[in-house]
This record gives structure tokens, C-alpha cells and sequence, in this order.
């Protein structure tokens, strides 16, 4: 009896390189990664919005990291900015490349808009303006 034959096993060689399965698994990966860190992006980050008069332009600027964004409203009076980190901001209403009012202290909180509606008379708003 030749056991010789039968204890060895020919193996044959695996092959280097990517299979078409393996990289359609990578590719499902890859999007699922995507998309948690989207997920992620908006779950640590919130937005103002509101109404302002048409074609003004609004900034938000961070208190803490000086992080600024700036939106200008439509013809509805309408505007939004985000995503925004969280933290507080001063929201300012810019006429014409001038300050004409401000909010501040704003919270953005995580996965959350704040409304900040800027709907006063010209004067109240140059008041507003120049408060600290």
C-alpha cells in the first residue's frame, strides 16, 4: 500500500489580486461608510434659518471658533444656514454691506434648526445694530 499519494494534497495556487466579488463587497463597504459619515456629519451639527427682507444677506459667526456663513434671502424673505457645529453665534442682518441688526448668543444644538426672524423697523434694526 503506498500511502505516500494519499497524505499529500495538491493544492493549487490561490491567486493574487481582486476578485469581482471582492471588490463588490468593498464597493458595499465603501458606500455604507459614505453614508454613516454623512449620517454622522448631520447628527453634530444644527442650522438658523428664518425671514428676513428680501435680498438682505445674513452671517452667523461663532462666538467660540470664529466660524462664519452667510445665506442671503430670497424673494419670500426667506434664508438658511447650516450645517453649523454647535455652539453659540451671533447672527447679524447685513443692507447694503452694513450691519442693520443682530441676534446675539444663538444656540445651534445637535440635529436642530434655530429660527432667528429679523422683521423690525429700519430704525429698531439700526438700534439693534449697535447694541453690544
Amino acid at each position: 500500500m503506498n500511502n505516500h499519494n494519499s497524505l499529500s494534497r495538491h493544492h493549487p495556487r490561490r491567486r493574487r489580486g481582486f476578485t469581482i466579488r471582492g471588490l463588490a463587497m468593498m464597493a458595499v463597504i465603501g458606500a455604507c461608510a459614505a453614508g454613516s459619515a454623512a449620517t454622522w456629519a448631520q447628527d453634530t451639527a444644527g442650522n438658523i434659518f428664518g425671514k428676513a427682507p428680501a435680498g438682505s444677506t445674513i452671517t452667523a459667526l461663532s462666538t467660540t471658533s470664529g466660524l462664519q456663513r452667510q445665506d442671503q434671502a430670497d424673494a419670500k424673505g426667506r434664508y438658511k444656514i447650516g450645517p453649523l457645529p454647535t455652539g453659540n453665534y451671533t447672527v447679524t442682518m447685513e443692507e447694503s454691506g452694513r450691519p442693520v441688526a443682530k441676534h446675539l448668543n444663538v444656540p445651534v444644538v445637535v440635529g436642530r434648526g434655530i429660527k432667528v426672524d429679523f422683521d423690525c423697523a429700519q430704525s429698531d434694526c439700526a438700534k439693534a445694530a449697535n447694541e453690544p
